[in-house]
């Protein structure tokens, strides 16, 4: 936003920025949380600290102590904008997701060479895990994780000497002792819980009062693929639109189990068990070509003159199958459990490019299945604008603290962001 656009919101910014942290224990602290979400929403190339309080015209060092040292908890500003957004806005999914914060040294907490999706490869850099509440026409980047790797715990360290120095590094960069080397689908495990889950945020709640159904939970394959995510996240009884590989092993979904013999020998007589070997997501999709058809799941914004509605069209298939990763439980029959298989099938395409798989009702419409399973562009979205606009990869300090605080301030931006384009009184942000 430009500097006459921020003077003209300015009111409801102080309005809104008051309420978010209205946690924050002192008047000073407050203040300083405004004045830095107001530097991130001003035009810049460069959102750190000393490009921001430049334009601010204002002391770095305000904006540096407020960050880095200053005491205030940044959950519970992300708490209020979680609540804020679910008790305004409908919920239909929460989206899990991660992405990359390219570094050139080794001192920024959690940095390493390790893959990015994001950068599309291995690279120096930071992982940051979020979940987003997230419907049509909105979303907001509610949680994160900053992810540690192994290189990073001590406790996971064999070699002292690797260890002493993960030590050190994690007591400079401020790291506390519960942030350990954790898989990234439990990190999205513990976020969610932390939202939804009893003495939590309560943002279930929230949805629930506005009249909202419990949302969906949508993943791309880099969370959809471990079957043990999928497995807790039925446990807890959260319904998942889940993409996976087309390798993942499943039956058919009228595939049944039956009671084998030992032939008369002896010994305990064998459980029952599905007669052959399981194929793959992909070969039973294929198998069932002739269900395909076409689905419309929203309306983009680039219109063609073949496409003059801008509408987001593909072809899809959607059967019913029972994956059979030996981790997943049977019944007393020895039967899977059965799901949904969505595969999308381009006309230019050989075969199926993209598969999800979800535990959503039998019953449930393809173009249902279909919508909640490509929701996830909202993350994209939101990486987008929250990088792009405002500064969310530009943190340039050392501390764990000082990283979360940055990205919980730079959601706040998107959060009023949000508000703003929400009232057709006024000019949207660009």
């Amino acid at each position: 936003m430009t500097p006459q656009e921020i003077a003209e919101v300015r009111p409801r910014l102080l309005d809104f920025a008051a309420e978010m942290l209205g946690g924050l224990p002192r008047k000073d602290q407050r203040a300083a949380g405004e004045l830095y979400v107001r530097g991130l929403l001003t035009d810049g190339r460069r959102k750190s600290m000393q490009p921001m309080a430049a334009r601010l015209g204002v002391d770095h060092q305000r904006l540096q102590q407020f960050i880095t040292s200053s005491t205030w908890d940044y959950v519970a500003v992300r708490r209020n904008i979680a609540r804020w957004f679910a008790g305004g806005q409908p919920v239909e999914a929460l989206v899990v997701d991660d992405t990359g914060f390219p570094k050139d040294g080794t001192s920024s907490p959690c940095v390493a060479r390790q893959y990015s999706g994001t950068l599309g490869k291995v690279a120096n850099c930071q992982v940051g895990v979020s979940v987003h509440l997230v419907n049509e026409h909105a979303s907001c980047a509610a949680d994160w994780r900053l992810f540690c790797p192994e290189s990073w715990d001590d406790a996971a360290l064999a070699d002292p000497v690797a260890a002493a120095r993960a030590r050190y590094r994690r007591g400079r960069a401020g790291i506390p002792d519960e942030v350990r080397h954790t898989e990234k689908w439990r990190l999205a495990l513990e976020m969610i819980e932390e939202m939804t889950g009893p003495g939590g945020w309560g943002v279930l709640e929230e949805i629930t009062a506005a009249g909202g159904a419990r949302p969906v939970v949508v993943t791309d394959a880099g969370y959809g693929d471990n079957t043990g995510f999928r497995l807790e996240l039925d446990a807890r009884g959260w319904r998942y639109a889940a993409a996976v590989k087309g390798t993942t092993s499943a039956y058919a979904g009228d595939a049944q189990p039956v009671t084998r013999t030992l032939g008369g020998g002896p010994g305990r007589p064998p459980g029952p068990g599905y007669p052959g070997p399981p194929a793959n997501l992909r070969q039973l999709a294929i198998a069932r070509a002739d269900t395909i058809q076409q689905v419309t799941w929203r309306q983009g914004t680039r219109a063609t003159s073949g496409n003059p509605d801008a509408l987001m069209t593909s072809w899809f298939l959607a059967i019913r199958v029972r994956p059979a990763n030996r981790d997943i439980p049977r019944g007393p029959d020895g039967a899977l459990p059965d799901s949904w298989l969505l595969a999308e099938w381009p006309p230019e395409a050989d075969e199926p490019t993209d598969y999800w798989l979800s535990n959503l009702p039998p019953d449930t419409p393809i173009a249902e299945l279909v919508r909640l399973a490509k929701i996830r562009w909202r993350v994209e979205h939101d990486y987008r604008e929250l990088k792009t606009g405002l500064g969310l990869d530009h943190f340039e300090g050392r501390s764990f603290a000082g990283w979360h605080r940055h990205v919980t301030l730079a959601v706040l931006a998107q959060a009023f962001c949000t508000m703003i384009r929400a009232d057709p009184k006024v000019p949207a942000p660009g």
